[in-house]
């Protein structure tokens, strides 16, 4: 493959993906091999240059690899995924017909709503290497340096066959028009506006941030497509919960209590939530602790801690928690908590 490490590791991800389920084993081998950073291939001669900052010598941007985990999407989201994905398919057509627009597409919505996991999977979906900006890098404290590095990552992904991922946009393309800000950042805004304008219309650019309302107006315009990944709601959150304990049928109804315990929760918060749990029922050799579990969703929601250590009153705080404050049914309280109805009745009279 003419020691091509990118594509390497793009046609091995898709061997491993194709050979999951009959090979896990193998699967795994496969994704360990490629995971490694390609030294046998430095040594024969291969390295990609990337822009580098010229006082740090740090590359502005690092390729990612695409996630392994599923991207779960409200309706909303999932309609203008799919459209930016048929457009990008696409592109040649629209453009004979000129009716081809810029391949862009802005990310806003709070930490751990799945903003950097759904620019990979764009990534995927397309087959494309994935580039992600390197803000720690890109950002200098030298008057001017700034431009000069959002100007060179620019030119290095022009004409590339790949997507181009402006994680925390608003840190270089705030609103020009804060006194609080030298001129300095009108020119890096301004510099991030021509950069884009620069490209060509095929050339993916994906931003994410977590304070839209910062961003400069003539940034909106540069983007094509607009999502807005907020708290997942009660559909999302079942599934959410539903796969990453494992996507058993039998966790099912759990499922849809712990969706309703976990309101407040973002999709990374229920990953973390779950995976943990499975971590320690791995270690004991048990079963799930899904009374341990919803304690656990309930400290995340809540500002104060549970100081619960008995048994009994575990049950009483997850039963007036589900009944009282999201209104569960209490027979729903009854059969997740494993107990009779007349107990959860007793808890809430207590």
């Amino acid at each position: 493959m003419q020691a091509d490490y990118t594509k390497l590791r793009r046609v091995g991800q898709r061997l491993a993906s194709a050979i999951t389920d009959e090979h896990p084993e193998a699967a795994r081998r496969v994704r360990l091999a490629i995971s490694k950073k390609g030294v046998p291939l430095q040594a024969a001669g291969f390295k990609e240059v990337l822009p580098i900052d010229g006082k740090s010598r740090l590359p502005l941007v690092e390729e990612q690899t695409w996630p392994a985990v599923p991207c779960l999407l409200p309706e909303t989201a999932r309609e203008v995924f799919q459209s930016f994905i048929d457009d990008a398919i696409h592109h040649d057509l629209l453009a004979k017909k000129g009716i081809a627009s810029k391949l862009s597409m802005l990310l806003s919505g709070p930490p751990g709503t799945g903003k950097t996991l759904l620019a990979g999977h764009i990534a995927a979906r397309l087959g494309k290497r994935l580039y992600v900006v390197r803000l720690d890098s890109l950002i200098s404290s030298m008057l001017g340096d700034t431009a000069k590095n959002v100007r060179a990552v620019f030119d290095f992904v022009a004409g590339k066959d790949a997507v181009l991922f402006l994680d925390e946009l608003d840190a270089i393309a705030k609103v020009r028009d804060d006194r609080n800000e030298l001129g300095e950042l009108k020119r890096v805004v301004n510099t991030v506006i021509q950069g884009i304008d620069s490209l060509e219309d095929r050339t993916i650019v994906l931003a994410a941030t977590n304070h839209p309302q910062m961003l400069d107006s003539a940034i909106w315009r540069r983007f094509s497509y607009h999502v807005h990944l907020g708290k997942p709601e009660y559909e999302l959150r079942q599934a959410l919960w539903q796969y990453f304990l494992g996507d058993d049928e039998a966790l099912e109804e759990d499922s849809k209590v712990l969706a309703v315990l976990s309101s407040s929760l973002t999709g990374a918060d229920i990953q973390r939530l779950a995976l943990a749990a499975r971590r320690r029922a791995a270690i004991r050799g048990a079963d799930l602790d899904f009374l341990d579990l919803a304690c656990q969703i309930c400290n995340q929601s809540d500002s104060e801690a549970l100081s619960a250590s008995k048994e009994t009153d575990l049950r009483r705080y997850v039963a007036r928690t589900l009944v009282q404050e999201h209104g569960a049914a209490q027979s729903e309280a009854a059969r997740f908590l494993r107990i009779s109805r007349q107990s959860v009745s007793a808890y809430l009279k207590g």
